[in-house]
């Protein structure tokens, strides 16, 4: 049976976008979402990092950051600041698994820096294993690693960004209200 949903596509598509107004849409249908998304952070139009934010509580920190010196995980021109995404984004998804009340789970997402960590990665194979439905953005680059038999595979395009967050809300509105 399919309880999730795995949403790709290339950088810059919108893939947190699309996943924002998914998120939207479900809470306007009184559906109790929890987990995290990540968001870009700019500086005078330029790229300085990534945070993440917990979606029940609204808390937010640090992914990577540009301007971090040290001997931190990097990718690319980043720094991943792992303990933050801990207390936060892993956190934020730990506590989607286990609260009652949450009926989706939301991770944007999993990608190389989010991947240092290993309590990230064993609470997304938890979920992938679990009952409670969700949506997971997935990098590129992870794709053609083995994904959960239980989730649908949707790309994201510049051709499909601006209609297919209805047509995944309607789809995780319907895998929020099967019995688990």
């Amino acid at each position: 049976m399919l309880r999730g949903l795995i949403l790709t596509g290339k950088p810059g598509v919108g893939k947190t976008t699309v996943i924002i107004e998914v998120v939207k849409l479900l809470r306007s249908w009184n559906v109790s979402v929890g987990g995290f998304i990540s968001k870009e952070v700019r500086d005078k139009g330029v790229r300085i990092g990534f945070e993440v934010i917990d979606l029940i509580s609204g808390r937010k920190g640090w992914l990577a950051r540009a301007d971090v010196i040290g001997d931190k995980p990097r990718v690319g021109k980043y720094s991943v600041c792992l303990d933050e995404f801990e207390e936060v984004g892993v956190s934020a998804l730990y506590d989607a698994l286990n609260r009652r009340g949450v009926e989706f789970v939301v991770v944007d997402e999993v990608g190389p820096m989010e991947m240092y960590s290993e309590r990230f990665r064993s609470l997304v194979e938890t979920l992938f294993r679990g009952v409670k439905p969700y949506a997971v953005t997935l990098h590129r680059s992870l794709v053609g690693r083995s994904l959960p038999g239980n989730a649908k595979l949707i790309e994201i395009t510049f051709e499909n960004r601006n209609y297919i967050a209805d047509e995944i809300a309607e789809i995780a509105y319907a895998f929020s209200r099967e019995p688990s």
